[in-house]
């Protein structure tokens, strides 16, 4: 099964995530299928980049996304409440 979720990329107290497509079978920051978009929580106000075309694909083809990544996708604009 596939997931769109956050995988970490930031320094030791300086997070930043990718919002990527993987089995999730896979580790957390292990290799994943396609990068989604990118968001770093650290700046005010958070920075939230998702690429639109990319995660409707994704969702569109059966990838379910995460709690955390459908609460960014729905900031971004991308998801909304009625799936799509």
């Amino acid at each position: 099964m596939v997931k769109l979720r956050l995988t970490r990329i930031g320094a030791k107290g300086k997070p930043c995530y990718r919002i990527v497509a993987v089995d999730s079978r896979k580790a957390r920051d292990g290799m994943y299928i396609e990068q989604v978009g990118f968001y770093d929580p650290m700046p005010n106000p958070e920075v939230i980049k998702v690429d639109a075309d990319k995660a409707k694909k994704w969702i569109a083809n059966g990838a379910q996304p995460t709690d955390t990544v459908k609460v960014l996708l729905k900031k971004a604009g991308v998801f909304d409440d009625k799936g799509e």
